[in-house]
């Protein structure tokens, strides 16, 4: 028995060695890095200065201000917005798509996966042509009849709604795709032999049963959209900015950086509060 504990020990030793460097790229890269970044959004700014280490609560009860209050409300209504159009179109196209052949699957997953591989520069101006008065859709729509003269619909909320929700869309339909995938195939067959139509079916039998994967998905889009950048730059005005480019403009443009802290450490701690809030729904849908 004593020979064998130094043994055991050993074992569990190599078994935990793999984590080593994991963790300490966590410490590393993230834990020091926001434990900085809580204590400077507790410093004082100075003015023609920077800041200086003096305790202060006064950069988050900026929040309360209506100006800041009116941005964040904005981003966090924005996200969910983008998170509420990806599913409204995400649910049932990945439906679809898990009812067609493999063979016709693999080509809409790839098409999927070179949307992610787009760079946000990429996407905005993209979508800022597609939008624009000399190259965009209104030309086709003045050609089609359907409009009189050609206009310019960025910079604009609905092209930032739309540019966000265009790179957000494959991340909603890879998330539901495994849960679509392993659906039973007898759940949708029952309704129908109870005499419900094919979209009954899917409103009443199939959404109900994946609601635990549609809200999974609907709050990891929401974390994606809600550390948006480029996008509402590229494609709207500034008061269509986020939370993200006002973090931005904080730090850099206003020389403000407990205040940019601040807000960076809300932003941090409310998308990984909606990580949590994910992982335990899906421990709870694997319990179910």
């Amino acid at each position: 028995m004593s020979a064998a504990a130094p043994g055991t020990k050993a074992g569990g030793w190599r078994e935990q060695a793999p984590l080593i460097f994991p963790a300490l790229m966590l410490l590393a890269f993230f834990v020091v890095p926001f434990g900085l970044m809580i204590a400077v959004s507790l410093f004082e700014r100075v003015a023609g200065g920077f800041y200086q280490p003096v305790l202060t609560t006064a950069n988050y009860a900026r929040f309360l201000s209506l100006f800041f209050g009116k941005i964040l409300v904005f981003s966090l209504g924005l996200s969910a917005l983008v998170s509420a159009l990806c599913l409204i179109v995400g649910a049932p196209f990945t439906y679809l798509l898990t009812k067609l052949r493999r063979k016709w699957q693999v080509p809409w997953l790839v098409a999927m996966l070179a949307v992610l591989s787009l760079s946000e520069v990429i996407i905005g101006f993209s979508w800022s042509t597609l939008l624009s008065r000399t190259a965009g859709l209104s030309n086709l729509f003045v050609s089609l009849g359907l409009m009189d003269n050609p206009d310019a619909w960025t910079p604009g909320f609905f092209a930032v709604l739309a540019g966000m929700t265009y790179q957000a869309f494959p991340y909603a339909v890879l998330v539901l795709y495994p849960s679509f995938s392993r659906l039973d195939p007898s759940l949708a067959e029952a309704a129908r032999t109870l005499g419900a139509s094919p979209l009954r079916a899917f409103f009443t039998v199939i959404l109900p049963a994946l609601r635990m994967a549609l809200i999974a998905t609907f709050i990891i889009v929401f974390v994606f959209a809600l550390g948006a950048y480029l996008l509402p730059q590229l494609l709207g005005r500034p008061e269509h900015w986020t939370l993200s480019v006002l973090i931005t403009d904080q730090a850099i443009y206003q020389s403000n950086m407990p205040f940019a802290a601040a807000m960076a450490v809300f932003l941090v701690v409310t998308s990984l509060s909606l990580v949590l809030l994910t992982t335990t729904l899906g421990r709870k849908g694997r319990a179910a």
